[in-house]
């Protein structure tokens, strides 16, 4: 069975290739080249990352490509990301990367290409087409594999998913894998160490506006762009004092964003929630109690589902704090990742 993985240059994909081959699996290694500019302080990492997974690749002896997708990936999850945040949203680009890059474009062309299965270095489960939580719960990515659909996962193998990270980067030393001490990548998907701030900079202009308090509408300090601030955000506020703020929301027409000192401020926590954009990953569930995550390495949380038309409404056993638009609640029954939706 010819298998083609998904090498990012990284330790994980590293492994899975490894395991693959010992397993008895035709092994053929993909770079996906899905972003290669350098943006200002940053030099983008892709031409590092493909010589590092180019090396595994002729350690293992395994037929390595490149797969070009970086036109794509620009309009799919990049443009995405960017309108996203005009809109006054946080969305989650390594979301739309599986759903529209990773589990689409690179199972297509390699089925195209002669393969009968893909392989990712995620840490999740997969078991005929119906997707699990990994072993390692705290490295667990089912939260950003949600909008992979049953028949792509069909034809997906995950075989880090039985393991801990420690354990990945232990076997990746007892075989000599030349990734096996590789730092992991940290940052946007696309763009190694540079922060989303920084990134969007170089696409949104920059319009300062003013940072108000929401309980005395007086006028605190001033940002650059509501644009690069989130609910439940207290970092980069700048405004000194004695208690922290919290911004509470922002008015993108008025270019304002509202703070409070107060925890408890209703804005900032949620009990019922409305999802959009919804996707099950196999059948949808039946109304009822579930799992959800409503951040990746959030605990699970109990809440009540119950489906609308096209949208799917969340009532929380508990408020939980920050829940922003544009963000995704992932649905669970148990181990097994149902699917989920985008926060309205």
């Amino acid at each position: 069975m010819r298998v083609y993985v998904g090498m990012s240059g990284g330790v994980d994909s590293s492994l899975t290739a490894a395991l693959l081959l010992e397993q008895g699996y035709d092994v053929t290694g993909v770079y996906m080249k899905n972003w290669t500019q350098d943006l200002p302080g940053m030099k983008c990492p892709w031409a590092d990352d493909l010589a590092d997974a180019k090396r595994v690749a002729v350690q293992l002896g395994i037929d390595f490509k490149v797969f070009d997708f970086e036109n794509e990936y620009k309009h799919k999850v990049v443009d995405y990301m960017i309108d996203e945040y005009k809109a006054g949203r946080t969305p989650n680009p390594d979301i739309m990367c599986n759903q529209e890059v990773k589990f689409k474009l690179f199972l297509d062309a390699a089925l195209e290409d002669g393969a009968d299965m893909i392989a990712t270095g995620h840490y999740a489960r997969v078991q005929d087409g119906v997707l699990k939580i990994a072993e390692d719960a705290n490295k667990d990515q089912t939260y950003f594999l949600y909008r992979v659909t049953g028949e792509a996962l069909q034809k997906t193998l995950f075989p880090l998913g039985g393991y801990k990270k420690p354990q990945v980067r232990e076997m990746a030393k007892e075989r000599g894998l030349y990734t096996a001490g590789k730092k992991d990548s940290q940052g946007i998907c696309f763009v190694g160490k540079v922060g989303i701030r920084d990134f969007l900079s170089q696409y949104v202009q920059q319009v300062p506006g003013n940072i108000v308090d929401k309980q005395s509408g007086k006028v605190l300090g001033h940002h650059d762009g509501a644009i690069f601030y989130t609910l439940g955000q207290r970092h980069g506020l700048e405004l000194g004092g004695g208690l922290p703020y919290y911004v509470v929301g922002k008015d993108m027409d008025k270019n304002e964003v509202y703070v409070t000192t107060d925890l408890n401020d209703g804005a900032l926590w949620k009990t019922d929630v409305t999802l959009a954009s919804v996707h099950w990953i196999n059948d949808a569930p039946a109304d009822g109690e579930y799992s959800i995550r409503v951040r990746h390495r959030a605990a699970l949380i109990k809440a009540t589902l119950a489906t609308s038309g096209d949208a799917v409404k969340l009532h929380l056993v508990n408020a939980e704090r920050a829940v922003a638009a544009g963000q995704s609640i992932v649905i669970y029954d148990g181990h097994v990742c149902l699917g989920g939706g985008i926060i309205v």
